[in-house]
């Protein structure tokens, strides 16, 4: 065999080696219920659950719990899913910035007690990205 061949060989052992660690650590978007009845049977591999904080009247979100001066690194809220299941999510590290802000959430982890664990906390806030009108700031040429 010739030596290009074997490099060739190589290449594409290691690219198939980089395609099955990455395939092993994918996860799935599913809802809360599909989380419990993933940790029912046992399996615990990480989900994406997609969901939107509730509200009062005033905006202000409900059933969150941060208290940097006691515990940095726990912060708690309810999340409630695509299916309009609400679920208690833990995030063991700080809050992240602009999460009030924030209108929907994607959250990494899986469900552990009756209780969402997430590793990875996604932040999409479409208003931030909307082109506001501003009345009476328009340019003129000279």
């Amino acid at each position: 065999m010739k030596k290009t061949h074997i490099f060739v060989i190589a290449i594409i052992a290691v690219a198939i080696g980089i395609i099955m660690s990455t395939a092993g650590d994918a996860s799935v978007y599913v809802s809360f219920k599909e989380a419990r009845e993933r940790a029912a049977e046992g399996n615990l591999t990480k989900v994406h659950v997609v969901g939107r904080l509730p509200r009062d009247g005033a905006k202000n979100i409900l059933g969150l719990e941060y208290n940097p001066t006691v515990d940095p690194n726990y912060f708690a809220f309810t999340l409630v899913d695509t299916n309009r299941i609400a679920q208690r999510v833990i995030y063991f590290n700080p809050k992240p910035q602009d999460f009030d802000k924030s209108e929907q959430v994607v959250i990494t982890g899986a469900m552990r007690n009756n209780t969402f664990v997430a590793d990875k906390i996604l932040l999409k806030c479409p208003s931030k990205y909307v082109e506001k009108d501003i009345k009476g700031a328009t340019a003129s040429i000279n």
